[in-house]
């Protein structure tokens, strides 16, 4: 898939993988997640689900440039979990994304080489399983123009497939709105260049 500078890859809903191993069970479930709360609670659901397992190591990474990223071992030998979980997201180039990988021991250890392997493959079988959707950033502005006005500034939002989030009228119209972050400057240059018109960054 092509991507614009202004958008990024990542999942549509809730993913799962398996992987067995020496009577160990690794359970793997990919969310899509926009913020670190959305992880908090994404976390939280799946350690209630399963409450009775031994380890509930994860990985997540936020935003369009990655600035947000984690990953963690749960209990299990440094560097064996959730590295290789953040590893497969980082290869697959999906963000907004968290992959908790829920293991049930079962009585063999499988030393830090078979871990690694363990959380790697049913971390990547989630992620295979995801349906993979495009996702773009916006930005949100508020032009303010007096009534006259009212169809230009209409007919340029239709053209350029803005998504109008608020409009009011008082003594002057206002109307918020939403656009591709690549079409901004763009579209602030059309609005500065007419009377009486103003745009503001909201």
């Amino acid at each position: 898939m092509e991507l614009s500078t202004d958008s990024y890859l990542s999942i549509a809903g809730e993913s799962r993988g398996l992987y067995r191993e020496k009577a160990s069970k690794f359970i793997a479930v990919a969310l899509p997640v926009s913020t670190e709360e959305e992880v908090r609670t994404g976390l939280e659901e799946l350690r209630k689900a399963y409450h009775d397992a031994n380890h509930h190591c994860y990985a997540y990474r936020l935003g369009m440039d990655n600035q947000l990223y984690r990953s963690n071992d749960d209990g299990e030998p440094s560097g064996s979990a959730g590295k290789p979980i953040y590893g497969q997201i980082l290869s697959t180039g999906l963000s907004d994304v968290l992959v908790v990988v829920i293991r049930y021991f079962g009585g063999t250890k499988l030393g830090i080489p078979g871990l690694i392997h363990a959380y790697k493959t049913a971390a990547r079988e989630a992620l295979d399983q995801a349906e993979v959707v495009e996702k773009v950033i916006r930005v949100q502005f508020r032009v303010i123009f007096e009534y006259r006005m009212m169809n230009e500034i209409m007919r340029i939002l239709k053209e350029d497939g803005i998504k109008i989030v608020n409009q009011s009228s008082t003594v002057h119209c206002e109307v918020d709105f939403l656009v591709r972050k690549s079409l901004a400057t763009k579209l602030q240059i059309r609005f500065s260049r007419l009377n009486n018109v103003q745009i503001i960054s909201i």
